[in-house]
């Protein structure tokens, strides 16, 4: 074997785990900026992917309503243009949207023009639907590569990430769910150690189409929204989210 070539096999084992970690890992800044937690401890951002689902947003925006929680729904555009109304409501309710892409594609594997498409499509969907286009984009699966984040900015949108994603859309019972979304509560008191505060990704929706059963999703929120607030929780969109406190 050439020795030049010894090395090899391990470095290029390296470079692929750097990028497999920069493309998946929700807090990696390796390509590009995104936001990933609140500006303080006490503030949790929650928000939803893959709506508008008319089987399911509405109960949410009900249940949220009553918490006074505002939240970030990341939809997907081609069920925007299938529910204007619902996405009007939306944001009717004091809600953040957010551009989740225009099919839900994993844009890992997309060239600059395809993502640079997808987006688009969902901004056009949104300013069609409501007026005015996302600030705010999520990817798809939370993989990104060298462009999706710096089309999304090009684009006016900033990307954003998450500190907590449960698994609501893995099917699993009411019980598994509201266990798996115990650190956020568990992170509110201990905030003297922290600087920053939660994002949670949950689903109010299903990307393969409209109607998903999001019912352990809106079952553990009912559980948990109280007990959140008890422990002096402040639910805000992504927008209050970034703000630092006076």
């Amino acid at each position: 074997m050439n020795p030049a070539l010894i090395g090899v096999p391990a470095t290029a084992a390296l470079a692929a785990g750097a990028v497999a970690l920069g493309a998946a890992h929700p807090r990696s800044q390796l390509f590009g900026a995104t936001i990933c937690h609140t500006a303080d401890p006490r503030k949790l951002a929650i928000t939803f992917d893959d709506g508008p689902n008319p089987a399911m947003t509405p109960r949410l925006l009900d249940l949220l309503d009553q918490y006074n929680a505002k939240a970030t729904f990341f939809v997907i555009g081609r069920f925007v243009r299938e529910c204007a109304d619902l996405t009007k409501e939306i944001h009717a309710r004091g809600h953040v949207l957010g551009n989740h892409t225009q099919t839900h594609p994993n844009l890992f594997w997309l060239r600059p023009g395809a993502v640079r498409r997808e987006l688009l499509q969902c901004q056009e969907a949104l300013q069609n639907a409501v007026g005015f286009r996302a600030s705010y984009f999520r990817p798809p699966y939370g993989l990104r590569n060298p462009w999706v984040v710096s089309t999304a900015r090009e684009l006016g949108m900033e990307t954003v990430m998450w500190t907590l994603i449960p698994g609501d859309w893995r099917g699993k019972p009411v019980e598994w769910l509201t266990e798996r979304m115990r650190p956020i509560a568990e992170n509110a008191q201990n905030v003297q150690h922290r600087t920053s505060g939660d994002v949670v990704c949950l689903h109010d929706g299903g990307h393969r189409g409209l109607n998903a059963d999001r019912s352990s999703t809106l079952a553990a929120l009912e559980f948990w929204l109280p007990r959140w607030r008890d422990v002096s929780l402040k639910f805000v969109t992504i927008a209050e989210a970034v703000n630092i406190p006076a």
